[in-house]
């Protein structure tokens, strides 16, 4: 049995409006009436992505923690292989048995795309949290943009079919970055990219008056939990006209790595689907993950937004030696991860990614100031993941903690896009869209 077509999981054309179909220009008196549902939304996104959290939380303590102190094993050791085998085995199963099949694979995913059928979401839960807490080098991003969507756009449609399948999209995509991220800036930006395409009237800032308003409660909403996703703490340095260079060299670097991992990310998934059995490739994959953590350490598992922070904390504790190794282990996980059908995103492991390479520029290099190596390596290594300048600014700048940098990584996003532009994206695209009577579709880099 291979992996069901993602297509054939999909709301029906009919249930959503088309994704290129024009938005009217709202009046202020509709935007303030509608905005009572985007906040909903926004607070709801929140609380099911902090559902998530705290489930996959629980199994990880459980399987990190509590097991190994009471079987008497060390959490650092073997125990990394059995665990992630053992995680992949367990998806494999969900994705083999479970109604919907886990969802559409995630490696040919963006991260806002049409909403799935209810009976997917459910299993598709089981297997993000399965591989959050297995330590599985993907994010909860685009599984978890997608289970919202699905909710809110069912919910609008039952209780405010006039609101529109696209516009509950919106909104909801965009609370759940809001949470994602713990700010309304990131939803902002990467919603301006998206409606900027989308024609129609109106003015730019009346189409993004509710996906912020959606994006901001959400953001208020993990604030509120005590969750704030982005808190980093870089001592911040003067720079000097250098290190323009150094930053662009940096950046350019990270961009070249990315892109390496970016013509590989077919190969390695063809090579894993050619098992064909989900149990199979799943199992295959849990199974080099945990040779990975072995090697790579334990902070080269999960999704990498905790691991950040141990990484940024004592940087005087890694060396370039160990700093490349974690660069280059994190990045085959990354690759394996996402091409092994389990189910998450890819921009918090290669936000991970991005801060140890630009720690290891300035372990390299150390006249080049740490938190501007950081975001210039960040930057690059996300504008190849997400092809997204916006995102990528306002991740190297939250990350660094330094709004100063904002100017130069300005200039700096110049280069890099122009290597990025051309290049392929970061996923896993369809030859052909296939139908509800279609095999699984041939897939390409």
């Amino acid at each position: 049995m291979t992996e069901p077509s993602d297509q054939t999981e999909r709301t029906p054309a009919g249930d959503a409006e088309p994704a290129q179909q024009a938005m009217p220009a709202p009046t202020p008196g509709q935007l303030a009436l509608l905005a009572v549902p985007a906040i909903v939304i926004g607070v709801l996104s929140a609380l099911v992505l902090r559902l998530l959290d705290v489930s996959a939380g629980a199994l990880e303590d459980l399987v990190w923690t509590t097991l190994p102190e009471a079987l008497g094993i060390a959490p650092d050791g073997w125990w990394i292989v059995v665990v992630l085998t053992a995680t992949g085995l367990a998806v494999g199963l969900c994705l083999q048995v479970l109604p919907g099949h886990g969802g559409p694979d995630t490696a040919t995913t963006e991260l806002v795309e049409e909403p799935l059928r209810l009976r997917v979401l459910p299993g598709l839960a089981v297997v993000t949290a399965l591989g959050l807490a297995g330590g599985v080098s993907l994010g909860p991003e685009n599984p978890i943009i997608a289970i919202n969507v699905a909710l809110a756009v069912a919910v609008l449609g039952r209780f405010m079919p006039r609101v529109g399948a696209k516009l509950a999209m919106l909104m909801a995509g965009a609370g759940t970055i809001g949470a994602l991220f713990g700010s309304p800036v990131a939803a902002a930006l990467l919603f301006t990219g998206i409606l900027a395409a989308v024609r129609g009237g109106g003015a730019l800032w009346d189409k993004l008056f509710l996906p912020l308003a959606s994006a901001a409660a959400a953001a208020l909403t993990m604030h509120a939990l005590g969750e704030p996703p982005l808190e980093f703490h870089i001592p911040a340095e003067a720079l000097e006209p250098v290190d323009l260079l150094w930053g662009t060299l940096i950046a350019l670097a990270a961009v070249l790595v990315g892109l390496a991992a970016t013509y590989l990310f077919p190969l390695v998934h063809r090579a894993f689907h050619s098992l064909r059995q989900p149990i199979l490739i799943a199992t295959a994959g849990g199974f080099l993950l945990g040779l990975l953590g072995l090697l790579g350490g334990p902070i080269t598992l999960f999704k990498g937004l905790d691991q950040m922070g141990e990484l940024l904390e004592h940087p005087e504790d890694y060396d370039a030696p160990t700093l490349a190794l974690i660069v280059g282990v994190k990045l085959v996980a990354l690759l394996v991860a996402a091409s092994a059908a389990f189910r998450g995103g890819r921009v918090f492991p290669a936000a991970f990614i991005g801060v140890a390479f630009g720690m290891l520029g300035h372990a390299l290099f150390p006249d080049i100031p740490l938190a501007f190596a950081v975001a210039c390596a960040l930057l690059g290594m996300l504008l190849v993941v997400t092809r997204d300048g916006w995102l990528a600014l306002f991740l190297a700048v939250a990350v660094s903690g330094d709004i100063s940098l904002l100017s130069w990584l300005c200039a700096i996003v110049l280069p890099a896009w122009l290597l990025v532009s051309k290049a392929p994206e970061f996923r896993i695209v369809p030859r052909q869209r296939a139908t509800a009577s279609d095999g699984p579709p041939e897939e390409r880099g």
